[in-house]
C-alpha cells in the first residue's frame, strides 16, 4: 500500500484525535443511543484538547488552523467510530463569522467559543415550507429601533437545545421589494440563552438516529441590532460561503465513516470462519469491500482538493458539492459492504455496525440532497437548463 498521504502534515492531529476517541468506545455511543442523550462528555473532551477551536484565530484563543486541518479532525473522529455531528457546526459556522463578522462580534464571542464556555452549534436556515429553496424562506427580521423583531419557524436545526448561540438567516426585506431574488436576506449571530422562553421555543424531533435535531419557533423575538453579521440584505452570499465549508467538512466525516466501515468489514472477513475458511477468501465478500475502498480513495482526493481551494481563498462551490456527494456515496457503499459482510451480526448493537449504518444514511439527504447536487452540477458545469423551480416549463 502506498505511503503517500496528502494530509501527512496533519499526522499529529490524527494521533491526538484518535487518543481522545479511544476514551469513547462503542459502549459509550450505544448507551447514548438508548437514552437519546447528547454526547456532552465527548464534546467537552474535544474542547479541552482544542479541536473545536481549530478554525478560531490564535488571537482569540483558538488554534488558527485552516479548513484542511479541520477536515482531518472530523474525518479522524468518524474513522475511530465516534460521531462529530454533535459539534461539527461550530467549525462550519466559523467561516461566516470570521469572514463577515464585526471585530466587536469576534472579540465578544470567539474567546468563549474557543475555551468552551460558549457553544455555537446551531445553524438556523432550513424551514418547513421552503426546504432547500433558501431564497423562499419566510422567517422575518424587522428593524425596530435598536432591535430586530424576528418571527417565523425553522426546522431540522440540530443541536439548538445544546447551543448558546445560533447563526440565523432571516428575511429583512420582503421578497417582492428586492431587485434580485438573492437580496433581502440577512445573517444574525443570536444568543439563545436570552431568547428561550422569551420569543423562542425549541421542540425536539425524534428521528432514526440520535442527532439532537429540533424545530425552532420565533414569536416576536427581539434581538439587538448588533447581532447583524455583515451588511443587511447580503446574508445569502455569506451563507453560501459557509455552506461550501459545511459540504467539505461533512464530506470529510463521510470519508472517516467509509474508512471505519472498510476496516471493520475487512477485519471481520479475515476472522470469521465458515465452511472451514475465512469468509474473506471468497471473492463475493472481497469484491464489494475492494470496490468501496477504490471509491473511497477517489472521493478522498476531491474532498481535500476542495478544502485546499477553500483555504486558498477560492469559493469552490462545484468542488465542495461534488466532494460531499462522492464522499456520501462512498461511505454508504462501504456501509452496505460492511453490513453484508457481517451478516446477521451486523444488526446486533454490540458490533456498532448498525449504528454507524444508520448514521451514514443521513448524508444522502443532508445537509443537501444528492439529487440537488446533481442538478447543480448539470446546470453550473454542463450548462444544462435548470431542472427545478417555478421557471421550469
Amino acid at each position: 500500500m502506498s505511503a503517500f498521504d496528502v494530509t501527512a502534515e496533519y499526522a499529529d492531529i490524527r494521533e491526538g484525535v484518535a487518543n481522545v476517541c479511544a476514551g469513547f468506545g462503542g459502549d459509550y455511543w450505544q448507551d447514548l443511543d438508548a437514552r437519546r442523550a447528547y454526547p456532552k462528555d465527548f464534546v467537552d473532551a474535544l474542547i479541552r484538547e482544542g479541536y473545536l477551536g481549530a478554525m478560531i484565530p490564535e488571537e482569540f484563543g483558538g488554534s488558527g488552523l485552516n479548513l484542511s486541518a479541520s477536515s482531518v479532525i472530523l474525518e479522524e473522529i468518524h474513522r475511530n467510530g465516534c460521531n462529530a455531528a454533535a459539534c461539527h457546526a461550530q467549525m462550519y459556522t466559523m467561516g461566516t463569522v470570521l469572514r463577515h463578522g464585526t471585530e466587536e462580534q469576534k472579540a465578544k464571542y470567539l474567546p468563549g467559543i474557543a475555551d468552551g464556555s460558549l457553544r455555537l452549534q446551531a445553524f438556523g436556515v432550513t424551514e418547513p415550507t421552503s426546504g432547500t429553496d433558501t431564497l423562499a424562506l419566510k422567517t422575518t427580521a424587522v428593524r425596530d429601533g435598536d432591535d430586530y423583531v424576528v418571527n417565523g419557524q425553522k426546522i431540522w436545526i440540530s443541536r439548538a437545545e445544546h447551543s448558546d448561540l445560533m447563526v440565523l438567516l432571516a428575511r429583512t426585506t420582503p421578497r417582492d421589494q428586492v431587485s434580485k431574488k438573492t437580496e433581502g436576506l440577512s445573517v444574525f449571530l443570536i444568543d439563545l440563552r436570552e431568547l428561550r422562553g422569551n420569543g423562542v421555543e425549541i421542540r425536539p424531533i425524534k428521528t432514526m438516529i440520535n442527532h439532537a435535531t429540533t424545530e425552532v419557533f420565533f414569536d416576536n423575538a427581539r434581538i439587538p441590532a448588533s447581532s447583524l453579521v455583515g451588511e443587511e440584505g447580503r446574508g445569502f452570499r455569506y451563507i453560501l460561503s459557509g455552506m461550501n465549508s459545511e459540504r467539505i467538512l461533512i464530506a470529510a466525516e463521510c470519508i472517516g465513516d467509509a474508512k471505519w466501515f472498510l476496516k471493520k468489514g475487512a477485519d471481520y472477513a479475515r476472522e470469521r470462519v465458515v465452511f472451514g475458511a475465512p469468509i474473506g477468501a471468497n471473492q463475493g465478500v472481497q469484491f464489494p469491500l475492494a470496490k468501496a475502498q477504490a471509491h473511497m480513495m477517489a472521493a478522498e482526493a476531491i474532498v481535500y482538493r476542495a478544502a485546499a481551494m477553500y483555504d486558498s481563498g477560492l469559493n469552490p462551490g462545484v468542488e465542495a458539492n461534488t466532494a460531499k456527494m462522492l464522499a456520501a456515496d462512498a461511505s454508504w457503499e462501504a456501509a452496505e459492504a460492511c453490513l453484508q459482510t457481517h451478516g446477521g451480526f451486523g444488526f446486533a448493537e454490540e458490533y456498532d455496525v448498525e449504528r454507524k449504518f444508520r448514521e451514514a444514511r443521513l448524508y444522502q439527504v443532508a445537509p443537501i440532497s444528492t439529487n440537488l447536487i446533481l442538478c447543480y452540477i448539470a446546470e453550473q458545469v454542463l450548462g444544462l437548463p435548470k431542472s427545478y423551480g417555478p421557471q421550469r416549463a
